[in-house]
């Protein structure tokens, strides 16, 4: 027995003071269905995007090969700025030199670089759950393109 008689009694399949209740269908949202009418008009009814859907479409993107010099591109505020200028920025492989950046971008984006400059990014010590650790060191490309050329990134 409880305390205070808070436990309450069974009755069938429901609780006391509940009533039995059938259970209630789950109708799914119709997906993305195309109509077209007499007129030839096509009308859309779109459906709520899943967070699979997001992925997929995230990762349609650009797709450096796994033994790529490029890693992905570094999305910051100050990387932000300088794509306004026409210059760019990609984590790459701590191994890479210049050449092969310069080679994995024009394939990857279809434009020839200018001038590619590289720098070192320090780890950084940090305190996590009760516990000191650093973060992963690395290296940057600041990739120039020529005046006209852009790239991308979804």
């Amino acid at each position: 027995m409880s305390l205070f008689q808070t436990q309450k009694k069974k009755v069938g399949n429901a609780t006391a003071g509940e009533k039995n209740l059938p259970a209630k269908a789950v109708v799914k949202a119709p997906a993305k269905v195309s109509v077209k009418t007499k007129e030839t008009k096509t009308v859309s009814v779109a459906k709520p995007a899943n967070v699979s859907e997001k992925r997929a479409a995230a990762a349609a993107g650009i797709v450096f090969p796994k033994g790529s010099a490029v890693i992905k591109p570094r999305v910051t505020e100050k990387s932000g700025l300088l794509s306004q200028t026409g210059v760019y920025t990609f984590d790459v492989r701590t191994d890479a030199n210049s050449r092969q950046i310069a080679q994995a971008i024009a394939v990857a984006y279809k434009v020839t670089p200018v001038k590619i400059s590289i720098a070192p990014v320090k780890s950084k010590a940090m305190f996590v759950r009760g516990k000191n650790g650093k973060t992963i060191s690395g290296k940057k490309a600041y990739v120039y393109l020529k005046k006209g050329e852009t790239i991308e990134f979804i």
